[in-house]
């Protein structure tokens, strides 16, 4: 091994050092060919209310080319369609017309990349480029409800604003149909978590409001942007989704009981031939017949019980046995517009900065439909109610 390494040494150094010059000519000399996927193309020198069917709002056409491309090895062996992108001159050019891609219109964006060195030939590609006049819209988003399941503890109540709008320029034609198609935003709830919210309800008991990040007041327009577009509303700064935490509320006061007597069945239905029969469930006070144990609400805020408290009652429609052998009831609340004020006006006092009256009338709507009531077992309020001699017996189911 030594006499292999060291007998005639100045000779196989410089055998060595020739080889070493011919492979590196013979590298940066040898011409390959290769195919650029995804090159991205740009339109230059449009005048200021112009612009091209397409065109995003980079500059880029959203059409990307596919290049077949030949150069240098040692250049072009690892070059990908993202370090160059395709030129296109709209000077005094029609209002459509075909453009050959060649060579000449790659330019770099790698600086370490001089194309009149790498690249000597492009496989000519033909592109139709089209005129379009340059518009600026605002379109209009909807905020759809979420989806996902709320954090554990939490029921979803609404998100606000209802509407929002993006102002966006661009092709007059693409940019008409996206106005008169709109847009929608949709959040996931999953995307919330418990600990986010159970440090809001520090502030609030039984609401809390998760202020939307951001990174999420975003909208994906793949023929306007590559990237999300940030929503430039100003009422974008507002934008909630509130949550009541799921616990029962004491009521704390009386919940009056009545029977609706149907017409048609009042020859032997009516109030003089039926009445409410009093037992450890229903007692009468004043001459008002009332529940008598402990109930709880679920579903609703501390505000709404407090806004439609001595407003409600419980009614049971009244029909044969023929017909039903329990009868139907329901919670009714009395003069509900009248109370609708009064919870719109409280709330709007306690409300933050933005919020808009409409928003907290529908929640009151939504409060009085998902309002139940429930017994000191935490169990939903279930009633026996049945026909009896003259009286109509109404018992808690155990």
């Amino acid at each position: 091994m030594k006499t292999f390494l060291f007998d005639h040494w100045p000779r196989k150094l410089l055998s060595f050092l020739m080889a070493l010059v011919i492979w590196v000519s013979i590298n940066h000399s040898m011409v390959i060919s290769k195919t650029l996927y995804h090159v991205p193309v740009r339109i230059l020198h449009l005048p200021d209310d112009q612009s091209v069917e397409g065109m995003q709002l980079d500059g880029t056409l959203n059409k990307r080319l596919m290049l077949n491309v030949v150069g240098n090895k040692s250049s072009i062996e690892d070059l990908t369609g993202k370090e160059v992108e395709v030129v296109i001159d709209a000077t005094g050019k029609p209002q459509e017309w075909i453009a050959t891609v060649t060579e000449k219109n790659l330019q770099s964006l790698n600086s370490r990349l001089d194309l009149s060195k790498s690249i000597t030939r492009v496989e000519p590609v033909e592109l139709i480029v089209k005129k379009s006049k340059r518009v600026t819209e605002k379109i209009p988003i909807l905020l759809t409800p979420p989806i996902g399941e709320s954090p554990k503890g939490y029921q979803f109540l609404d998100v606000w604003p209802y509407h929002l709008f993006l102002t966006v320029t661009g092709p007059e034609d693409s940019i008409k149909q996206l106005k008169a198609r709109g847009l929608k935003l949709t959040f996931n709830l999953s995307d919330i978590s418990k600990e986010e919210l159970d440090a809001l309800t520090a502030e609030r008991e039984d609401e809390v409001s998760f202020f939307v990040p951001t990174a999420w007041k975003k909208i994906n327009l793949p023929f306007l942007s590559d990237v999300p577009i940030e929503i430039d509303d100003p009422q974008a700064r507002f934008l909630r989704m509130d949550f009541s935490k799921e616990e029962l509320l004491p009521i704390d006061f009386s919940i009056p009981v009545t029977i609706f007597f149907p017409p048609k069945n009042s020859p032997t239905l009516n109030p003089d031939t039926y009445s409410l029969l009093n037992n450890d469930f229903i007692t009468k006070k004043n001459g008002i017949k009332t529940i008598a144990v402990p109930l709880y609400a679920h579903g609703v805020s501390r505000l709404f019980l407090e806004s439609v408290k001595d407003m409600m009652q419980v009614v049971i429609v009244a029909a044969p046995e023929s017909e039903r052998n329990q009868l139907l009831w329901s919670v009714q609340f009395i003069y509900p517009h009248a109370l609708e004020d009064r919870y719109v006006a409280r709330a709007l006092a306690e409300s933050p900065e933005g919020i808009r009256e409409d928003y907290l009338r529908n929640r009151f709507r939504n409060y009085m439909h998902r309002f139940r009531l429930y017994t000191a077992q935490k169990k939903k309020l279930s009633l026996q109610v049945e026909l009896q001699a003259n009286s109509i017996s109404v018992n808690a189911h155990s």
